[in-house]
């Protein structure tokens, strides 16, 4: 038995020496330690040894065990190095090779046209308000003298969730939630998309922008209207701007009016741009209605206040000259990346 034991460690000494992966390691293991292996075949014919060899058979058994354990785990240590040398080799990475440049984005020509819109009315101590773009109708139509079956409902039709809730079709409903939540002086712009069941085309689609601004003081006239939107116009295509305002007529301003500018190609004689007028439309406009003012508890007879509203796509469309709105929502890079 002694002589089997010496056999085995060296056999498995041997065997460890061609090992070459993990997987053959575990099955080295089982061979020689496991509970059908070799050595163990061997430690169960003990019991036939008499008394005098069974100690000394017992203690080499232990050490012969000992050994094979100690080897494999050197062996185990050793395939873990390499393996690791091996992947360090494999996925090394050359630092001195060039990185690929990243493509760098730029802003959306309604966030450039949008942020100088900001500027300019913020420069005039205006805030900037945002508020919700799932409405209620009481906020969207009601309170801005629009009651249920108003024919002016008509041009504004939307997307109903349900009969009191709607997508917003413009952003005065955030004037109205200013003027419930604040006292005058308010003094406001509400940029933000809103929604209308249009159909796409050049001109139209069921998602866009607007920008509304609200004044509410004692004492706000039609003068203080003029003078504000003129200073805008001015700041936005040049002090050479000429603006004209049309009499018109919306639910919610008494009176009311619609903005043209001056068309900057044909300086109003008419030309393909301004459809021969000489003049392109740009805002609607007013003072705002007393029942408005009513419906979120401020006194008409103390204050006053003018509002205006205008596309955010058709201020950019004049800026870049740009033909057609769908240009702004395809994503098609050869467009984008003029800006």
């Amino acid at each position: 038995m002694k002589a089997a034991l010496e056999a085995i460690r060296e056999k498995a000494r041997k065997e460890l020496s061609e090992i070459a992966d993990t997987k053959a390691l575990d099955a080295l293991r089982v061979q020689y330690l496991g509970k059908k292996g070799e050595l163990t075949a061997i430690l169960k014919q003990m019991g036939s040894l008499s008394a005098e060899e069974r100690p000394v058979i017992g203690q080499l058994a232990n050490e012969v065990r000992a050994q094979i354990e100690q080897d494999l785990e050197d062996k185990l240590a050793s395939l873990k190095t390499a393996m690791l040398n091996r992947r360090l080799e494999e996925e090394k990475l050359d630092v001195t090779i060039p990185g690929k440049r990243q493509a760098m984005g730029s802003q959306h020509p309604l966030s450039i046209v949008l942020d100088e819109l900001k500027e300019i009315f913020l420069g005039m101590g205006f805030s900037v308000v945002k508020g919700p773009e799932v409405e209620l109708d009481y906020y969207n139509f009601e309170a801005l003298n629009l009651p249920k079956n108003h024919p002016a409902r008509d041009t504004q039709d939307t997307f109903y969730i349900n009969e009191n809730i709607l997508l917003r079709t413009q952003t005065s409903p955030v004037q109205i939630r200013t003027m419930e939540q604040q006292k005058p002086p308010i003094r406001i712009i509400a940029p933000g998309r809103v929604y209308r069941s249009d159909a796409v085309d050049a001109t139209h689609s069921p998602l866009f922008h607007q920008i509304e601004g609200l004044v509410v003081d004692k004492g706000i006239t039609m003068a203080d209207l003029k003078g504000t939107l003129e200073t805008f116009v001015k700041a936005l295509y040049g002090e050479d701007s000429v603006v004209r305002f049309r009499p018109h007529h919306f639910p919610f301003t008494e009176p009311s009016a619609e903005m043209d500018v001056m068309c900057f190609n044909c300086q109003g004689k008419g030309c393909r741009l301004c459809k021969g007028e000489g003049w392109i439309e740009i805002l609607g406009c007013g003072m705002v209605h007393p029942k408005v003012l009513q419906n979120c508890g401020i006194d008409p007879e103390v204050y006053s206040g003018f509002a205006f509203g205008m596309g955010l796509e058709r201020i950019v469309m004049r800026r870049y000259n740009i033909d057609d709105l769908r240009l702004f929502y395809e994503n098609d890079l050869r467009f984008l990346n003029q800006f």
